[in-house]
């Protein structure tokens, strides 16, 4: 695995300094993980940039590229524990939306097909439509679920006129039987927007949204129990969706369509660790960073540690099915008593 890691835009580098690889030099046992890059912000609605997001999100740490990230809590290290390695970025030419789906559905499906999970670095929430199709084609007739980190519900009909982009991208998915509507969980939206029309969409189709006011009144450790029930009723692997923007624009100012009142920072790490540890995840995109927008590269450090978290709690979770493990001991989800969390 020393293929030079391709970069759409600026220089060529990996996630954290793992391995390189061609996707076609992929192989059963290769790795546990694959790095994507989707360089593609065309179905932005607001400011643009997300291009610019999965080269800053690989390069955004402040330890030692040295191959290993102890989890303090956890006692794993994602990147030993793990097989890590990074495929480089799809080539997605801009403004042809078809294509670049396609092309990103091509790509997670060989990481699929080499029974990897694929970790993919956005770009805006568009590419959902290429990561979720490889996925559940690649699956069936088992369900995946889907757990959507967001401020927007993303479930307009159309955008400028435009039936596939960033705020219409799950609506796509659920009409086109991609994802069950009963399979798709949303956390954290807020704000002004969708339009009660959209609204009413998301009802008839069985959608479970959260939005923030709930989180707020009944608790984040109750909605990620509740998430983690409907995500497993039906479905017998999980989708990890993670728009940069459900956390506070104070956590995460450089994103293209910043909405007050989110995560904190500590909130989204500990849900995602929560969910990774206690889910069986086929797969993980984290979306929306756009770099010109940022400020000391505040957005890009928290994506990066929201991927760091969630190969965390894979790799805790492998141990535990593994060898039964204990350590640390079970504690309840989020618990505010002192001393480390797990």
């Amino acid at each position: 695995m020393t293929s030079p890691h391709r970069s759409m835009f600026g220089p060529a580098f990996t996630f954290l300094g793992v391995p390189a690889v061609e996707l076609r030099e992929l192989r059963n046992g290769i790795a546990d993980v694959v790095i994507l890059g989707a360089p593609f912000d065309a179905g932005t609605s607001h400011r643009p940039g997300a291009r610019f997001g999965p080269n800053a999100i690989r390069g955004a740490d402040c330890a030692p590229w040295d191959g290993v990230r102890p989890h303090l809590a956890l006692r794993v290290d994602p990147l030993t524990d793990l097989r890590v390695v990074d495929g480089g970025d799809i080539e997605m030419p801009p403004g042809d939306t078809s294509e670049s789906m396609n092309r990103l559905r091509e790509a997670v499906t060989s990481v699929l097909s080499a029974d990897a999970i694929p970790v993919v670095l956005g770009g805006d929430h568009t590419i959902s439509l290429g990561t979720m199709r490889a996925l559940a084609a690649h699956r069936r007739p088992e369900r995946t679920a889907l757990v959507h980190f967001d401020a927007h519900a993303d479930t307009d009909d159309t955008q400028f006129g435009l039936r596939e982009a960033h705020g219409t991208q799950m609506r796509r998915l659920v009409e086109e039987a991609t994802v069950h509507g009963a399979d798709l969980i949303q956390i954290g939206l807020r704000g002004y927007w969708p339009a009660p029309p959209a609204l009413a969409w998301m009802a008839a189709n069985g959608l479970r949204s959260y939005e923030m006011s709930e989180i707020g009144a009944r608790g984040l450790p109750a909605v990620l129990t509740e998430t983690m029930a409907a995500a497993t009723a039906y479905a017998s692997a999980v989708y990890l969706s993670i728009d940069i923007d459900v956390a506070d624009p104070a956590a995460a100012p450089g994103t293209g369509t910043p909405e007050p009142g989110g995560f904190t920072s500590r909130e989204l790490l500990d849900s995602v660790r929560a969910l990774a540890q206690q889910l069986p995840l086929a797969g993980i995109e984290i979306v929306e960073v756009s770099p010109p927008y940022d400020h000391a590269e505040t957005t890009a450090y928290l994506a990066n540690r929201v991927i760091l978290e969630a190969l965390s709690g894979i790799a805790w979770r492998r141990r535990q099915l593994s060898t039964g493990d204990a350590w640390p001991p079970e504690r309840p989800l989020l618990d505010d008593r002192p001393g480390r969390n797990p």
